[in-house]
Formats: C-alpha cells, sequence, structure tokens
C-alpha cells in the first residue's frame, strides 16, 4: 500500500508501523481461523489429531490477536496528531450535523448489509454442505468473518460520525471500497459469462458502494467545513 505523500514524518511513520501490525493481524486471522475451526472439526468428527492442527490455528490467532493490539494502539498515537480524528471545529453548523447524521446512517448501512452477508454465508454453508467436512467448515467459517469484520469496523466509526469526527466518513469510503471492488469482479465476471444474476449483483453492489463512497466524501468535506 502506498503511503499518501500528503502526510508528515510523524503520521508516515505510524502508518507504516500500522501496515506492518495489520499483515501480522491478516496472516494471523486468515490462516488461523480456518485451521482452528476445520481442526477442532476434524477432531471431534473424524480424528484426534485434528486438535493439533487446532492448536497450530489457535497459535496464529495469537499472532493475529498481537497485530490487532498493536494496531490498535498505533491507530490511537496517529489520531493524537490527526485533524480529522478530531471533533470538527464546524459541527455547530446546521449542515455539517446533517452530514455527519447522513454519513452514520450511511455506514450503519454498511453494517447491517456486512452481517448480514455473514449470516447469509452460515445459513447458506448448509446447502453447500460445508459443516459436513472440516475443509469446508473452516472456509465457510473464514468466508463469513470476513464480512462480520468490516461491520465491525464500520459500527466502530457509527459513534464518531456522531461526535463530528470526520475521520468515521474516510474509514467508511475505504470499507466500501472494498465491496466494490468484489462488486466490480463479480460485475466483470457476469459480463464475461453473460449471466444476468452476475450482472445484476455486481452491478447493484457497485453503484450502491460508488454511491455511499460519493456521500461520505461531501459528509467529510461538509462537518470540515470546507463546504456547505
Amino acid at each position: 500500500m502506498v503511503v499518501d505523500p500528503g502526510l508528515t514524518m510523524d503520521q508516515r511513520a505510524l502508518v507504516i508501523k500500522i501496515q506492518s501490525s495489520s499483515k501480522m493481524l491478516a496472516v494471523g486471522f486468515v490462516l488461523g481461523i480456518p485451521l482452528t475451526s476445520g481442526g477442532l472439526h476434524h477432531g471431534i468428527t473424524e480424528q484426534p489429531s485434528g486438535f493439533l492442527a487446532a492448536l497450530a490455528g489457535l497459535a496464529l490467532l495469537a499472532v493475529g490477536v498481537t497485530g490487532f493490539l498493536k494496531s490498535a494502539a498505533l491507530r490511537r498515537q496517529l489520531r493524537q496528531i490527526t485533524p480529522d480524528a478530531w471533533r470538527s471545529p464546524a459541527v455547530h453548523l446546521p449542515s455539517a450535523r446533517k452530514a455527519a447524521t447522513l454519513a452514520a446512517y450511511v455506514n450503519g448501512l454498511l453494517v447491517v448489509l456486512s452481517l448480514g452477508a455473514a449470516g447469509w454465508l452460515l445459513v447458506k454453508g448448509v446447502g453447500w454442505g460445508a459443516y459436513g467436512n472440516s475443509a469446508g467448515f473452516g472456509a465457510l467459517l473464514l468466508g463469513a468473518a470476513l464480512p462480520a469484520a468490516l461491520g465491525l469496523a464500520a459500527a466502530s466509526t457509527v459513534p464518531q460520525l456522531l461526535r463530528g469526527i470526520p475521520a468515521g466518513a474516510k474509514v467508511g469510503r475505504a470499507l466500501y471500497s472494498v465491496i466494490m471492488a468484489v462488486g466490480a469482479l463479480i460485475l466483470g465476471n457476469g459480463i464475461k459469462d453473460a449471466e444476468p444474476m452476475a450482472l445484476a449483483v455486481g452491478g447493484t453492489v457497485t453503484v450502491i458502494c460508488l454511491g455511499a463512497m460519493t456521500l461520505l466524501g461531501r459528509a467529510a468535506k461538509r462537518m470540515r467545513g470546507e463546504t456547505r
């Protein structure tokens, strides 16, 4: 990931450290979740050797938790020296308050969609037969954990926005951009394979995310008092 050239030296140093910690978090959780859940499934339903894989998964999860805690601490430091992480001085303006409320609703929609997607995957896993084998069970839990994590991250921005902190809108835009990339991929596959369902789903997701990102960008500017 390219570091924003507009950051100060102190901000750049913290961002680089955050990126390093985030890699620990990603590796720990992406490998740890399926290995732990799949290992437990195998140990309970097949052979006790699955518990050894579960222990290895727990070790990886510990690495992920360590990365998360380090990243959270570094992010708190970064917020102390980032203007957008403080309550906007323009928040007393009606336009800024309305923008903050709108951004909170937009990010709240992301929470609902993300957690709904996680629940949908868990339910669909029954039909896919994911609960009947260890590898499928591990993959299913990992797949459900990803949108759930996005939803929890979006949920953490809602209180910030209600307090008039513009950073919540920036985080929301970043989260929507992740989902938009997935929507664009689905849309591209739909065009390639001429599948109406993929075209409809991918197009709808892409349009919704693009609209949400536009609204959040405008809201952030109004919250800073840059526009009315």
